[in-house]
């Protein structure tokens, strides 16, 4: 169905892909791997024609690709890129218009699968409302509405729950049931090994190698996506624990069960937060950061009840929050790497009303240096990163003003193997140092390495609690559907 020649692609002289080349089958689904800065995007970019290779050959279905035949593509893109403020039935039928569907098609189509993944009832809703698991749905379902020969999914899991990853698995073998190749780009090796037909991997910018269904498996992904065998990376520690550092009594939260809420993590300790889509994970930790108000309840640091009526209260006791999505709520992309870590702390910074930049400066090389963040230098743009290294970033402007609580929402979303065994390192190091972490992830596998015990949240209520001699994902499964 896809063939790819020797393609090559450069960007000021820098060679991102070089020679890339493999073919995709029909009604077969293939992961499409690397770690990050591989030149997978890159690739795919220029699949899908936002990009223009240097030179090479891309042929679709006997063809030369172009614009008539890339109609028979789907791309469900990492970066949603939705307009938040318009209405989720108002979006579907405009992409439906925008692939030649008419009025009346792309409203039937837009409903059909709005049923299909219980959305049904969220049509009038605006995108904004939407969980950022549910707007990842939405870009699923915007790829689908044309009917496409091959669809290509960038991370499409990184904002869903095991459960609901296991529900478009379903869907994928369908789609494939019925010719449709799928392309899977994900970090997440797990998915890939459970659901991948074939295996196709970069390693800078080139083919590094590729393999059949017998031969996928994780300790073979990972030798061709780094060079080395997986039993080199993280692999947890038993940890320490001491005093409590952060008590929340009672917590109500607006939007989440009247059921309230309470849990204590220690000084050191490393807590998982598991939960379906929707089950108020990240609403428990904007409430405890200051972003939402609770209705009622207390949160205590090191003893001390303290009043979090904003970040700013927050941030004065030592608590800090790494949001789920960095580049929209946690960096700005346009600021060099050291304006990033500075921000939160200009106050700390300043002398008789100026910015002491040497200061700055001083703070930014450290953390790029105890945290291994790769840049060029402290004054490179970020947004030039990769998605590894901008969140090394994003733990380090907290860590630099040394946090006694770090609220981290999926800490690991979207990058890589190395950069993931690079994160729970840092994790570890930061729970040695005696600060307490809140770990909210949807990643079932990392829930289980990195976590000295887990909170599970179903519908708004916390569910449970699991030390570390009762987690399997099963019980963790059981107690976020409501089945225990």
């Amino acid at each position: 169905m896809l063939i790819l020649e020797d393609l090559k692609k450069s960007y000021d002289g820098i060679r991102a892909v070089n020679d890339v080349s493999f073919k995709v089958e029909k009604g077969d689904i293939y992961g499409f791997l690397g770690p990050n800065g591989a030149g997978k995007t890159t690739t795919i970019r220029m699949i899908m024609g936002i990009i223009h290779p240097d030179s090479g050959r891309i042929e679709l279905n006997g063809d030369d690709i172009n614009s008539l035949n890339r109609q028979h593509l789907g791309y469900l893109p990492e970066d949603r890129g939705l307009y938040q403020k318009q209405k989720l039935e108002e979006t579907l039928q405009y992409f439906g218009l925008l692939r030649g569907l008419d009025n009346e098609q792309a409203r039937a189509k837009a409903l059909k699968w709005l049923e299909r993944f219980d959305l049904g009832e969220q049509g009038n809703r605006k995108i904004e409302e939407l969980s950022k698991g549910n707007q990842q749905k939405i870009q699923f379902i915007l790829s689908l509405l044309h009917d496409p020969d091959l669809i290509i999914m960038d991370e499409p899991t990184s904002s869903l729950t095991h459960h609901e990853t296991k529900r478009l698995f379903s869907l994928i073998r369908e789609l494939k049931g019925q010719d449709v190749c799928i392309v899977y780009i994900s970090h997440r090796l797990m998915e890939v090994n459970e659901i991948a037909d074939r295996v196709i991997v970069l390693r800078d910018g080139q083919n590094s190698g590729e393999l059949q269904k017998d031969e996928i498996e994780h300790s073979r992904m990972v030798a061709l996506m780094v060079g080395r065998d997986s039993t080199d990376f993280y692999q947890p520690q038993a940890r320490q624990t001491g005093a409590v550092r952060l008590q929340v009594e009672n917590l109500v939260v607006p939007g989440l069960s009247s059921q309230p809420i309470s849990l204590s993590l220690r000084a050191g300790d490393v807590v998982g937060m598991a939960g379906l889509v929707g089950a108020g994970r990240t609403e428990l930790a904007e409430s405890i950061f200051g972003i939402r108000q609770p209705i009622s309840g207390s949160v205590s640091v090191d003893d001390q009840q303290i009043r979090i009526d904003s970040p700013k209260d927050a941030i004065q006791a030592g608590v800090f929050l790494v949001p789920e999505d960095r580049r929209l709520h946690g960096l700005i992309a346009a600021f060099t790497v050291c304006y990033n870590i500075a921000l939160p702390g200009l106050d700390r910074y300043q002398m008789g009303g100026f910015i002491q930049r040497k200061t700055i400066e001083d703070v930014t090389e450290k953390m790029v240096e105890e945290l291994s963040i790769k840049t060029t230098s402290i004054d490179q743009e970020l947004g030039l990163l990769s998605g590894g290294n901008q969140q090394k970033v994003a733990m380090g402007k907290w860590f630099s003003l040394k946090p006694k609580v770090l609220l981290l929402d999926e800490p690991t979303r979207g990058v890589d193997v190395m950069s993931k065994s690079e994160i729970y390192q840092l994790i570890d190091q930061m729970a040695e140092m005696g600060i307490a972490i809140l770990a909210i992830s949807s990643d079932l596998e990392e829930v289980l390495r990195i976590s000295d015990r887990v909170l599970v949240m179903h519908k708004g209520r916390l569910a449970g609690q699991l030390n570390r001699d009762q987690l399997t994902e099963e019980t963790i499964m059981h107690l976020a559907t409501g089945t225990v």
